[in-house]
């Protein structure tokens, strides 16, 4: 399926149905007075999040969505029928956007959210309404209110607790591979990873979490170089940020410092927020790199790249430290969530009394 995180769509809720302007006509009931009834409301344009989806490619090509409209009142105190409602299915992570001011109007973050994209109207008054003691014949009615309209901008943003940044061939499809259930494209040339791919790292029972692998930057990315930087997006809402830099690339005229420190500042051209995250430095291929010079080799690349953070030595290839990554990774990832987490207040009626005996 291909990957869409992006579209554009229109939709239109349902116009309330017409109210109606009729009389009561019976045998022997010369004055039966009013009967009309109102319009039906018009159906409502709903979003839910459906954890089952991952692109926004049915959008990309269907644009137009439009729910039914109410039925007109009737006679005999007939009320309209409501229009029929419709329900857009939206990966978790969906942004809308109203397209026309640029004003985000909802986040669906949650499996099952179900928000109102656009209200349907309501009904018009039949003349049943108007009838009152000096007004026994009312031959007034309403027309039905329109639903809401809008243009709207569907933007994805995949929902991961850790995301890979690095160059090309860097590595990080077979990080991903090798520590997740997820099977990315892996080949020996640049630009393998078109688009993002999500897997689930489990470190032990109940104990897990989610990292996003996106295609890699190149120097001038925000200019558009390679695939631009379309694809940061999808690690805005990342907790961790793994830098995957290539130790032993194949053409010894590359340096990996000045690599590493092109994509930091491509990072800090794309958004500040993003490049603030904390941000871990992982070392790939090391077993490329002969034994005896390992150690030589990662203290002159993190004195060159004045690099303060943790620094982790691995091999994709051969999951050699992928482990202890993973581990180290869960432990930071727990530990905020524990610092987030509000304080619960001690309940005063089981507080130590303050002779140091315990309350009766």
């Amino acid at each position: 399926m291909k990957f869409v995180d992006e579209a554009f769509i229109d939709i239109a809720a349902g116009d309330g149905g017409n109210g109606c302007v009729s009389f009561r006509h019976e045998k022997y009931k010369e004055f039966g007075g009013p009967n009309g009834g109102d319009g039906g409301r018009g159906g409502h344009v709903y979003a839910v999040a459906d954890p089952s989806l991952n692109t926004l490619v049915d959008y990309r090509f269907s644009r137009r969505h439009e729910a039914q409209r109410g039925e007109h009142g009737m006679g005999s105190d007939m009320f309209g029928a409501a229009g029929a409602d419709i329900t857009l299915k939206m990966p978790v992570g969906t942004i809308v956007t109203d397209a026309d001011t640029g004003a985000v109007l909802h986040e669906l973050l949650v499996p099952g959210e179900r928000i109102v994209l656009a209200k349907g109207g309501d009904g018009g008054f039949g003349n049943m309404r108007f009838k009152s003691s000096i007004n026994r014949a009312p031959r007034q009615k309403t027309p039905g209110w329109p639903g809401e309209k809008k243009s709207l901008k569907l933007e994805l943003k995949v929902l991961a607790d850790v995301g890979l940044l690095g160059m090309p061939n860097a590595g990080k499809s077979t990080l991903i591979a090798a520590v997740s259930n997820a099977r990315p494209k892996i080949a020996d040339y640049p630009f393998t990873t078109l688009h993002p791919n999500l897997g689930v790292v489990r470190v032990g029972p109940e104990q897990s979490f989610v990292v996003a692998d996106v295609p890699g930057l190149i120097e001038g990315a925000s200019e558009g170089a390679g695939l631009g930087h379309q694809f940061l997006r999808h690690l805005q809402r990342t907790r961790l940020l793994l830098h995957l830099v290539d130790i032993a690339p194949f053409d010894e005229t590359v340096d990996p410092v000045a690599q590493a420190k092109a994509i930091v500042a491509e990072l800090k051209k794309y958004d500040k927020a993003l490049y603030d995250k904390p941000r871990w430095l992982v070392l790939n291929k090391i077993d490329m790199v002969p034994a005896d010079e390992r150690e030589a080799r990662v203290k002159d690349f993190v004195r060159r790249m004045r690099y303060k953070g943790p620094v982790f030595r691995i091999s994709a290839l051969t999951r050699e430290g992928c482990d202890e990554l993973a581990k180290a990774v869960y432990q930071h990832l727990r530990a905020r969530n524990e610092q987030e987490q509000p304080a619960v207040e001690a309940d005063p009626r089981f507080a130590p009394a303050p002779d140091g005996k315990d309350s009766p």
